[in-house]
């Protein structure tokens, strides 16, 4: 029979229906958007959502901010596509030729009847796209100049009030707070509260350190979390999040995950911890730190008082012992003036004179006679000789002149 199937014959006519169902006849035809839209639901119901290993090829990314390529392997490829709402949770766009795990889901594009995968969660194999992300990080923040030694500021030696921004409900806030408070009691702890994980947390990690550079009253941020999985710490590695950093007018401590995890905000900060307990302690100043650096630094400036009293004292003596010096060369020279202006006097001295022989006639009033013609016959007078004086009476002579005072002596003399 034609149209309808019975056991042992095999109909090669349209099929008769049993009723009128749509599209089952010219007159109840179904639109083309119908047709495509029970496909789509045929085809989700008929696959869960499932894995799918591949390389990448043809790979667009469109403005509105969709990633469209194909995944294929040696026998076959299938369309895919990744909506902007799920590109945003994947850390970079992939590689033509990079051979990727695909989570997502087979469907129907109704518009335009197109099979495609679409993609939820892709991975490379190894780390790949988190290579690739971290480096195009990496490199832009190097171009700016935002990852030059020369930029990173010292952090203060005694500060007074500490931000931190973290999750208010994970270990590290405990941490931080547990380890400041055993170093010093009077540093003041402020908790500013941000999303560091999941979908949102870069913008929430932005708006946090946003808010402390504006109120510029903390001395040091500390920006962090515990330890985690690579994507629990990826928020860290965004580009929003180190530039704002970097901006961040006060100098800034990096804890994020344990010792070995290293992302891009530790490379931004002034200072790298290890962890939000150790990024505590190189904030915070031990007291007992504090008391032995006060102690050595008393030390230091009593040994550099002393030292600067040994150079002093020893300076005293050596311009002592240069002045003594000066002094007797002074003395010297005036001795050496002195014994030679004694010796030209001696040598212009009457008593010089007498030393070689010669004699001085004087009147008894001390008047010199340095003629023959002043001396009087039976005048008194005394002759200077080299040893002595000898008084004499001169035994010839013409008479003394007036003009010798008290020669001849006066009578009763």
């Amino acid at each position: 029979m034609a149209g309808r199937r019975a056991s042992g014959y095999q109909s090669y006519g349209p099929p008769v229906p049993s009723d009128e169902a749509p599209g089952s006849a010219p007159e109840s035809a179904i639109a083309v958007h119908t047709l495509t839209s029970a496909a789509k639901d045929l085809i989700e119901g008929a696959f869960p959502p499932l894995w799918v290993r591949g390389e990448v090829s043809d790979f667009k990314a469109h403005r509105n901010g969709h990633w469209y390529f194909a995944l294929r392997d040696a026998e076959a490829q299938v369309k895919c596509v990744i909506w902007s709402s799920a590109a945003k949770r994947i850390p970079a766009p992939p590689d033509d030729g990079m051979q990727v795990l695909a989570y997502g889901q087979m469907t129907v594009w109704p518009v335009r009847g197109d099979l495609q995968f679409s993609v939820r969660a892709l991975e490379a194999e190894g780390d790949g796209l988190w290579r690739k992300a971290l480096e195009r990080t990496r490199l832009s923040l190097e171009k700016d100049g935002l990852l030059d030694p020369a930029r990173k500021r010292a952090l203060p030696a005694f500060p007074r009030r500490i931000a931190v921004i973290t999750s208010p409900d994970g270990a590290a806030m405990h941490d931080i707070i547990t380890v400041a408070r055993a170093r010093s009691a009077d540093v003041e702890i402020v908790i500013v509260a941000a999303k560091v994980q999941g979908e949102g947390a870069p913008e929430s990690l932005v708006a946090a350190i946003e808010r402390v550079s504006r109120w510029q009253d903390a001395d040091v941020l500390i920006i962090g979390r515990g330890g985690g999985a690579r994507e629990d710490l990826w928020a860290f590695n965004d580009e929003r999040v180190a530039r704002a950093l970097a901006a961040c007018p006060i100098p800034t401590i990096s804890a994020v995950g344990h010792e070995v995890d290293v992302t891009i905000c530790d490379l931004v900060a002034d200072v790298r911890a290890a962890t939000p307990s150790a990024a505590a302690e190189l904030a915070v100043p031990s007291r007992r730190e504090v008391i032995a650096r006060v102690e050595s630094l008393g030390n230091r400036l009593a040994a550099a008082a002393r030292r600067r009293e040994e150079r002093a004292i020893a300076s005293l003596a050596q311009v002592q012992k240069r002045l003594g010096l000066a002094a007797t060369r002074i003395v010297e020279r005036r001795r050496s003036r002195v014994e030679s202006l004694a010796g030209q006097l001696h040598a212009l001295s009457p008593l010089s004179t007498l030393a070689r022989g010669f004699a001085v006639a004087r009147t008894p009033a001390g008047a010199t006679l340095s003629g023959r013609d002043q001396f009087v016959s039976g005048a008194p007078f005394d002759l200077w000789l080299r040893d002595g004086i000898v008084s004499a009476i001169a035994g010839t002579g013409r008479s003394l002149p007036e003009s010798v005072p008290g020669f001849p002596p006066e009578e009763g003399v």
